[in-house]
């Protein structure tokens, strides 16, 4: 059987799934006001969805979720080149990109939680471009032994999604009976798995992918995979990520592991991971990269440590030929991460929080960050008729549980709705039509498992409690 990262097996994998709610190119649900404060969340779907999770579908042949098309994918030899472009454009209600006194700044920063009092809010327009190849190279060593070699970046609106980060830059040796061996930059099974199919099938890749306490990029990372194992009649897959980081921290040293299975039996695949982290940047972006608690290690002596978790599982079910069942459900951990200066002065510099009791002590620490939980929720729906496909998608971000004192999002609570309408035009041209709707369980700080106020929608959950929006977009995969 080939391995999990056969690269041409992507092509064929994206020609075989190529709705606009599993469009390979990202989910409805894109715009440039849904970003952290201080970078932006990056809009999800493409060809790191298909790395990550369409080949696993094509190695363990995850039958029922496919349509007809044929993939543009370029080959010289051992050597390939495919991705993909994406236009969209939406129109949304109770928009307020201005309503921030200082734009800009994390969520977690208690001055960022200022808003300009009579800052009109109302519909807006958003368009988002997408461009992202993968060059790819696969060599046959014989005796059941391949090497093969990934890379692949991103562009959103002409500029680097996510600055100096790749989406894939990693070597591989495989062998079809003991599994294969990755080493490099690639993503997180977390993101990747959550944002497609999951996510982008439903219309929520951005609200259930890049939500809650994972990390979705890694930079050093070693990855063991195994051969398709006969378990239960039907197939698993395991596999165990380590990354390491930044190197330059020497006293609060990153390190991160990602277990994760694969079940496929009959119409029903499961998917289960678990990430748990030390010293990472302490954020609630699944999306973001995995690296230490600040960006310069030179402010290693001034940080405490800090960790994160996520356990989460995810399953499908092809009740026949036209309806797909879908449902998820994440808890997420943080340990808090407390407020300090990291360089003073008339500008001063401060490190990543998270959870922090403002002006509080705790322990004699100024600032304290708090531990806190939360459990989120995925379910949809997907319809197939012919050329088109009709999904309808629900993430719910559920309140956390925490001891701090102060409100950092924690008695919030979101609601995001979507429906999708797709038409695959074939040769990899597709187009589709979108709806949507947020609801919050109350005006103030969003819930702790989002990573802005208005990330994902655009609606600031500090301004008003719900908004809905519209949209159109067009996705060509070669």
């Amino acid at each position: 059987m080939p391995t999990l990262f056969s690269l041409r097996g992507i092509a064929r994998a994206i020609s075989r799934d190529r709705s606009p709610a599993s469009a390979p190119l990202s989910s409805p649900l894109i715009s440039s006001a849904r970003m952290l404060p201080t970078r932006r969340l990056r809009p999800s779907g493409a060809w790191q969805r298909l790395r990550a999770s369409a080949l696993l579908r094509a190695g363990l042949a995850l039958a029922g979720l496919s349509l007809t098309g044929a993939s543009q994918a370029v080959d010289f030899g051992p050597f390939f080149i495919t991705g993909f472009a994406k236009v969209e454009y939406q129109r949304g209600s109770n928009h307020c990109p201005n309503c921030q006194r200082f734009p800009g700044q994390d969520k977690q920063r208690l001055w960022a939680d200022e808003l300009v009092p009579g800052t009109p809010y109302g519909t807006r327009s958003t368009r988002v471009t997408l461009f992202q190849p993968y060059l790819g190279a696969r060599f046959d060593l014989g005796q059941g032994f391949k090497v093969e070699g990934l890379l692949s970046q991103r562009w959103r609106d002409g500029k680097e999604d996510i600055p100096g980060f790749y989406y894939a830059k990693n070597v591989a040796l495989s062998h079809e009976d003991f599994g294969s061996v990755r080493v490099g930059a690639m993503t997180t099974r977390a993101w990747s798995i959550a944002d497609f199919p999951y996510g982008t099938n439903l219309g929520v890749a951005e609200s259930w992918g890049s939500s809650g306490a994972g990390y979705g990029l890694l930079t050093n990372a070693l990855r063991y995979t195994s051969r398709r194992l006969d378990v239960a009649q039907g197939d698993l897959v395991l596999e165990a990520t380590y990354d390491r980081g930044n190197t330059d921290f020497r006293i609060n040293k990153p390190r991160f592991i990602e277990l994760f299975g694969q079940y496929y039996r009959g119409d029903l695949v499961i998917d289960a991971m678990y990430q748990d982290s030390r010293n990472g940047n302490p954020q609630a972006w699944g999306h973001g990269p995995f690296t230490g608690l600040t960006p310069s290690s030179t402010d290693d002596a001034k940080l405490g440590g800090s960790g994160q978790s996520i356990a989460m599982a995810m399953a499908r079910y092809q009740v026949d030929s036209k309806l797909e069942l879908t449902g998820g459900v994440r808890r997420n951990r943080w340990s808090g991460a407390y407020a300090v200066i990291t360089q003073p002065g008339a500008s001063a510099q401060w490190n990543n929080m998270f959870n922090v009791d403002w002006n509080g002590t705790l322990g004699g620490v100024a600032n304290p960050g708090y531990p806190a939980t939360s459990v989120d929720l995925l379910l949809g729906a997907r319809y197939r008729m012919g050329k088109w496909i009709a999904s309808t998608g629900m993430v719910y971000l559920g309140k956390a549980s925490t001891a701090n004192p102060s409100e950092r999002g924690q008695s919030n609570s979101a609601l995001i709705n979507t429906a999708v309408l797709h038409y695959d035009f074939g040769n990899g041209l597709g187009f589709y039509g979108l709806a949507g709707l947020v609801h919050f369980g109350q005006k103030g700080l969003s819930p702790m498992s989002m990573p802005g106020n208005s990330a994902f929608t655009n609606v600031d959950s500090r301004v008003t409690r719900s908004g809905n929006w519209v949209g159109a977009g067009v996705v060509y995969v070669f």
